[in-house]
């Protein structure tokens, strides 16, 4: 085929427009379906996000204390916390425990802890079950002392406004009645200075009994766990409220 110049010209300028046409329609044909996935990812990204949990805004009953709070040795469904947790939603009432038990804790552990323990997240913090003494006794560390730090325990609650439950414990009787009485006299003495409800001895019907107890001797069982549950239960209840 025979082309003059002029013709040839204007053909080459007909192929690099029709290149460039054709070029532009890809490009924006892939654009559209970079897009298109973009789109479709996002929705999808939408449809499958799970919504936030809503946060627990119920006032707590924080349960401050040692393994006997910790639930040591059961499964979590067997603690006392949670069989009190249990108890408080089946009668009716709006609250949420939280467990702040530490194994081996001492009262001068828990005077460092305290602040902690009373900012949980969700509701605020309404009552305290403040639950030491125990390890220390253990111990036969001294008792002016054990009193010293569940007082401070108790003043710093009170001033943020929270009702605290004190959980009385008893010494081992081999470290003799002189301490053990004083050791028992101690729980006493702070419920009447402070205005606090006393549980006078939380492990009523649990301690010295085998079949209460795992076999360790000292920490409750199952059983020994309903029977430390209804002991603090009875001294709670008539504090809480259904409003």
């Amino acid at each position: 085929m025979m082309v003059n110049r002029n013709g040839f010209a204007s053909l080459v300028g007909a192929l690099v427009v029709a290149v460039v046409s054709v070029a532009c329609q890809k490009s924006g044909a892939s654009d559209q379906s970079s897009a298109s996935t973009g789109i479709s990812h996002a929705t999808s990204s939408f449809a499958t996000a799970k919504p936030a949990a809503t946060p627990d805004r119920r006032p707590v009953i924080v349960a401050f204390g040692d393994s006997l709070t910790a639930g040591y040795g059961l499964p979590e469904d067997q603690c006392f916390t949670e069989l009190l947790q249990r108890k408080i939603d089946e009668k009716g009432y709006s609250y949420r425990i939280s467990n702040a038990g530490m194994s081996g804790d001492t009262s001068a552990g828990g005077v460092s802890r305290i602040d902690w323990a009373l900012a949980p997240e969700g509701g605020p913090v309404k009552y305290l079950i403040l639950e030491l003494g125990g390890n220390d006794g253990l111990r036969g560390q001294s008792v002016a002392e054990m009193k010293k730090n569940l007082a401070e325990i108790i003043e710093r609650a009170q001033a943020r406004g929270v009702t605290v439950i004190l959980a009385g414990m008893e010494a081992p009787p081999n470290l003799g009645e002189e301490y053990t009485g004083e050791f028992r006299q101690a729980y006493r003495d702070l419920a009447k200075k402070y205005k606090i409800t006393l549980i006078p001895f939380i492990l009523d019907g649990v301690a010295s009994r085998r079949e209460m107890n795992q076999p360790d001797g000292i920490h409750p069982n199952a059983a020994g766990e309903k029977v430390m549950t209804e002991n603090v239960w009875r001294e709670i209840e008539p504090l809480l409220s259904k409003n």
